[in-house]
């Protein structure tokens, strides 16, 4: 019996994996270069503190919310369409944002940078199914796709503080428009187009639904972390969760859903996507408590801050490229679990982090735990995007995303809270009460007291914070763990390696079962 053999790439669809890496780096970067411009912008718009707090967090809330329909929408109109049009709305808001006159201005430019970026991932990801239908190359080509969100994310602080000490604070927006010109103008010449040919309407409620869902959730979940279980915050979360079932049910309902749930039927798309999930849910996480640390307690600079992460996040390239390469003799399962299994490691000197030492102990920890995840990162992508069927790719990778911004908001609630509990519980009780919910109160807190006096009382608050960064990186270790453990039981038949098929090239058990999926 005769197996259809997959196509290798060529020239043209590399070149076109750095075009699409391009607006991955840039959508990464979003998330981050706005916070060095914080304290300029504030001095000359005036926000409000809630405002403020809009301003930061509205692009993340948004995107979250639209990943679920952007995917979705892009199955069904035109991937390459959809991400130009997204390029295009994303080049106009970025110009609105840097030149905008007012706090509500900059709020409503932020959103509709959020929807447009919400275009950007599974577009992307989903060409990348289509464009490399090699697995071997798919792997490699994700591995690029996931370093170049981690590239994003560290130059967003670099090239922001650069830009903020020669101009003013919305000159960090433009840093998009080249890279988004570049797309528009040769992207539709090296991209190819791929849409449902069976795809049906989009159904708006259910999209609507989708964004009420995943904005309630992350939004009630970031103020647990914040302020802790009040009110509002649980009432969010739980309101999104409502709406979150009711969409659910409204998707087993409908001919042409929004979600296709039969996805999850497919133990290696729900294998995977739990193990991306807690990956991003111990790096978000976590990544809350190292800032901090490097500013608040040792006493660098954001730019200064910035640069000593460099490294973790070269662990990140690295780990994300070594990840394909780990597959060609070991089962992507094994594979990661042996990341994660890494990733527990790096977060054993971060339990020790104190004293003279704390620098050296953050840089090292940090990096081999992004070393180890890397790996995990590309291969549960690859396992969740190879899962779905070539039509459903755009949806499988809208999801993954999803799955990401949940375990970064979960991530943040979670192990903000621990961290946080473990502070209040050692930070003096004779500072300030604002002060002793977090660091930073405790920072503002003494700035007005009596060195004599304030300096003792800051040097106990920051001696409570590490203690709570501590604990925090025990419950990281465990919680991979945890995942190494699950991955090897949940996809221990994922990716086992069989018999070379006539053309003597090699398929997997997960390229066997999209094909019966097919």
């Amino acid at each position: 019996m005769s197996v259809d053999v997959a196509a290798r790439a060529g020239r043209r669809e590399w070149i076109g994996l750095t075009v699409l890496a391009l607006p991955c780096l840039v959508y990464a970067m979003d998330l981050t270069v706005l916070n060095l411009a914080v304290p300029s912008l504030s001095a000359e718009l005036h926000p409000s503190s809630t405002q403020l707090l809009w301003i930061v967090d509205v692009y993340g809330f948004t995107l979250a919310g639209s990943l679920i329909t952007m995917g979705t929408l892009g199955d069904r109109i035109g991937r390459r369409r959809l991400l130009l049009i997204g390029a295009a709305v994303f080049g106009l808001m970025s110009t609105v944002a840097a030149y905008a006159t007012s706090p509500t201005m900059l709020i409503a430019a932020r959103a509709l940078l959020g929807l447009a970026g919400a275009t950007i991932a599974p577009s992307t990801l989903s060409l990348i199914r289509t464009m490399f239908e090699d697995p071997r190359q798919r792997s490699v080509a994700i591995g690029v796709w996931i370093a170049s969100f981690s590239a994003g994310g560290t130059a967003g602080p670099l090239l922001g503080g650069i830009l903020l000490e020669q101009f003013w604070w919305g000159s960090v927006f433009l840093l998009a428009l080249p890279v988004m010109g570049l797309l528009l103008i040769v992207g539709r010449r090296l991209l190819p187009e791929f849409r449902d040919p069976a795809g049906g309407r989009i159904d708006l409620y259910s999209a609507a639904m989708s964004l009420v869902a995943v904005l309630a959730v992350v939004y009630g979940l970031k103020q647990i972390a914040q302020h802790g279980l009040g009110p509002a915050a649980v009432t969010s979360t739980l309101a999104g969760l409502a709406v979150g079932i009711a969409f659910v049910r409204r998707q087993r309902r409908l001919a042409d859903p929004l979600l296709d749930l039969q996805l999850f039927r497919v133990p290696a798309f729900s294998s995977a996507l739990v193990a991306y999930t807690l990956g991003i849910l111990v790096v978000f996480g976590f990544d809350l408590f190292i800032g901090q640390y490097l500013q608040l307690v040792l006493g660098l600079s954001p730019l200064r801050a910035a640069l000593w992460l460099v490294p973790s996040a070269l662990g990140f390239v690295v780990g994300s490229l070594v990840g394909p390469r780990l597959v060609r003799h070991l089962r992507p399962a094994l594979v990661m679990a042996i990341g994660m299994s890494f990733g527990a490691i790096g977060f054993g000197p971060l339990t020790l982090v104190g004293g003279q030492s704390g620098l050296a102990l953050v840089v090292i920890g940090s990096t081999v735990f992004t070393l180890g995840l890397g790996p995990v990162f590309t291969l549960a992508t690859d396992v969740v995007v190879g899962a779905a069927p070539p039509e459903r790719a755009g949806a499988a990778s809208a999801i993954s995303e999803t799955g990401a911004e949940l375990g970064g908001a979960l991530g943040i609630a979670i192990l903000g809270s621990i961290g946080t509990a473990v502070y209040r519980s050692q930070v003096p009780d004779t500072l300030p009460a604002a002060a002793r919910d977090t660091l930073g109160g405790a920072v503002q807190g003494v700035a007005s007291m009596p060195e004599r006096v304030g300096a003792p009382l800051l040097d106990a608050a920051r001696e409570a914070f590490t203690h709570g960064l501590q604990v925090t990186a025990g419950v990281c270790a465990a919680i991979v763990l945890a995942g190494a453990v699950l991955t090897m039981v949940m996809l221990r038949r994922t990716g086992d390696v069989v018999e070379p098929d006539e053309s003597g090239q090699s398929r997997t058990a997960e390229d066997q079962m999209v094909g019966r999926v097919c």
